[in-house]
C-alpha cells in the first residue's frame, strides 16, 4: 500500500527538476499565505517594536512589553469581558439548542413545519439586518419592559439560540435509535432521565461541533457588543481591538498583542473539543 501523498492538483504523479520546482513553488506559497499572518502576529507580539509605525517580520529581541502595555490599555478587562460573555452565552445556546432538538426530533406537533422554516430563515439573514430591530428590542425587552441595553444579559440572551446548533443536534438525535429509549422506559426510566442517559450522551460528538462554532461565533460578535455595551468598561476584545487601532498612541506591537490574546481562546477551545468534533464532522461526512 502507497502511503503517498495525492494532491488535488496531481502534483505527485509529475516527475523531474521541473516538477520539483513548481512543487516547491506552490507549498512554499500556500504555507506564506495561510501561515504568515500568524508568523507575523506571533513575532510582533514578543518583538521590540520601536517605531509605533513601523513592523518587521524579522524578529528584534523577545520582550513581554507589549503585553503589560496591553494591561496599561485595559485589554484584560476588555478579555474577561468576552470570557463573561462567551461562557454563558454558549452555556445557554448549548442548553437551547439540546432541548430545541430534542423537540424536534422527538415529538410531533402541529406547525413544525413552520418552527424549521423560522429556524432556518433566522440564518439567511445577515447580522446587520437584524442589528437595529434587536437594539429596539432589547432597549424594552417584551412584555417585562426592561432595558437591557449596557448589560452583560444584553450580550447573552440574543446569542441563546442559534440556528445552526438547533440544525445540528436535531440531526443527531434523529439517528439516536428509538428502540434505547423504549427499552428505558421499559426500566421505569421517565423522559428526563432518558434524554440525558440516554440520548444525550450519544450526541457527543454533535455537542464537540456546536461548541466549537459557538464558542467561535459568540467569541467574535462585534456589532451586538457595540450596541449593547454604553461605556469603555463594558467593551469585549473585538470592540477593544478595533479601539486600540484608532488610537494613535498605541504601537502596532500591543495591537498585535491584543490580537493574539483574542485568538488563543479560539485555538484552546478547538482543542478542547477536538476529538468530539472531528468525530461529528466525520459521522456527518459519513451520514451524508
Amino acid at each position: 500500500m502507497s502511503d503517498r501523498f495525492d494532491s488535488a492538483l496531481g502534483l505527485e504523479a509529475r516527475r523531474g527538476p521541473w516538477a520539483w520546482a513548481a512543487k516547491a513553488l506552490l507549498y512554499t506559497m500556500m504555507v506564506v499565505v495561510f501561515a504568515g499572518p500568524l508568523v507575523a502576529l506571533l513575532v510582533g507580539a514578543f518583538s521590540k517594536v520601536i517605531d509605533p509605525t513601523g513592523f518587521s517580520l524579522i524578529p528584534n529581541g523577545f520582550t513581554l512589553a507589549n503585553f503589560v502595555e496591553a494591561g496599561h490599555k485595559n485589554v484584560y478587562l476588555y478579555l474577561l469581558n468576552s470570557f463573561v460573555v462567551v461562557g454563558f452565552g454558549l452555556l445557554l445556546q448549548m442548553l437551547v439548542s439540546v432541548f430545541a432538538a430534542y423537540s424536534l426530533a422527538r415529538k410531533r406537533f402541529r406547525g413544525m413545519a413552520v418552527v424549521l422554516v423560522v429556524i432556518l430563515a433566522t440564518m439567511m439573514l445577515p447580522e446587520e439586518v437584524i442589528i437595529v430591530p434587536l437594539s429596539v428590542v432589547l432597549a424594552d425587552l417584551p412584555p417585562f419592559h426592561t432595558n437591557l441595553i449596557g448589560s452583560y444579559a444584553g450580550m447573552i440572551l440574543p446569542v441563546g439560540a442559534w440556528g445552526f446548533s438547533i440544525l445540528v443536534m436535531t440531526e443527531f438525535m434523529k439517528d439516536v435509535p428509538v428502540e434505547l429509549e423504549e427499552a428505558a422506559r421499559i426500566d421505569g426510566a421517565g423522559e428526563l432521565r432518558t434524554f440525558f442517559s440516554i440520548i444525550l450522551p450519544m450526541c457527543r460528538p454533535a455537542l464537540g461541533v456546536i461548541g466549537v462554532f459557538g464558542f467561535t461565533m459568540i467569541w467574535d460578535q462585534y456589532l451586538l457588543p457595540l450596541i449593547v455595551a454604553t461605556e469603555p468598561g463594558q467593551y469585549t476584545l473585538p470592540i477593544a481591538l478595533r479601539t486600540l487601532r484608532s488610537d494613535e498612541e498605541v504601537g502596532i506591537g500591543v495591537l498585535l498583542a491584543a490580537a493574539l490574546l483574542a485568538l488563543l481562546p479560539s485555538v484552546l477551545a478547538f482543542l478542547a473539543f477536538q476529538r468530539q468534533f472531528m468525530r461529528g464532522l466525520t459521522s456527518g461526512a459519513i451520514k451524508g
